[in-house]
């Protein structure tokens, strides 16, 4: 009877041991999954073929879009309702969109509601005034069009530069911004990169102010010459990052690629052949 005893609690050890096993090699084992991009990265390709460039990106293995305003619109020349078909044509979701807030918002945010956006991005500061009242007033303007998204079911949301990180007395104008937003109705998008490229860490602003930073901009730097490049050219420590992706609260990331060493999209794929090989 203790012969069984001894057998029976050895093998429960052993299942033990496999199922910690098992579960520490999935944690060592993660892959990078629903790799988005922002359309910025491809914008000349863009406005040349939209559809065909479209194609191209699904084929490198992009899942998750997100637009730029362009002199073609928002869409670079296609309807609403003519990106959402393509979109869907080629197994692609877009997420999100970047506009600015202009006599236009409006119709940005009806055409977003169209395509089936859940995010819609200012993607430069209102005014350039580099001063924490000028931040403040500028929080009070996209609470209000964070309501007004709202009520469309959309997310309102701000992308960063890096100018947001400079200082007035000592205190960083992004945190200002931060601060006095509210964050159900302002949602960051965290342009890495330029976080970086600032002197700043995303790790920090990921603890500082958890859940903020639903959308991420993956987006490697040459930090001598602050331009963007190529995944693991840079100095954006990319896999830490992804590690603390829970902490950010992030939902979606693009990769933005501004500046090229070939061309634009075997520059996306580079990023994107590099992601899929990455564990984290």
């Amino acid at each position: 009877m203790a012969s069984r005893r001894n057998f029976l609690r050895q093998t429960a050890a052993v299942a033990l041991g496999i199922t910690a096993f098992s579960k520490m090699s999935a944690l060592a084992e993660k892959k990078v999954k629903n790799i988005g991009v922002q359309l910025y990265s491809v914008r000349k390709e863009m406005l040349a073929d939209a559809k065909g460039t479209l194609e191209k990106l699904s084929k490198l293995g992009y899942k998750e879009l997100e637009s730029a305003r362009s002199e073609k619109g928002n869409y670079y020349g296609l309807s609403p309702k003519e990106m959402k078909r393509t979109c869907d044509q080629f197994s692609l979701t877009m997420r999100s969109g970047h506009i600015h807030i202009d006599e236009n918002f409006q119709k940005s945010l009806d055409g977003a509601k169209e395509v089936g956006q859940e995010y819609l991005i200012c993607s430069t500061m209102p005014s350039q005034g580099q001063t924490a009242d000028n931040y403040k007033r500028v929080a009070e303007a996209f609470n209000k069009s964070g309501e007004a998204c709202k009520k469309l079911d959309i997310k309102f949301g701000y992308h960063n530069h890096d100018y947001e990180f400079e200082s007035e007395n000592g205190k960083v104008l992004y945190d200002v911004l931060l601060e006095n937003t509210d964050p159900k109705l302002v949602h960051m998008e965290l342009d890495l990169g330029w976080v970086v490229a600032s002197g700043k860490d995303p790790l920090d602003y990921f603890k500082r102010f958890p859940g903020r930073f639903p959308l991420w901009h993956l987006k490697d730097m040459n930090l001598q010459e602050k331009h963007s490049t190529e995944f693991g050219k840079g100095g954006l420590k990319i896999a830490d990052l992804l590690k603390a992706s829970d902490q950010s609260g992030m939902r979606y990331f693009f990769v933005e690629q501004e500046e090229y060493t070939r061309t634009a999209l075997e520059s996306l794929k580079e990023d994107i052949d590099y992601l899929k090989k990455l564990d984290y």
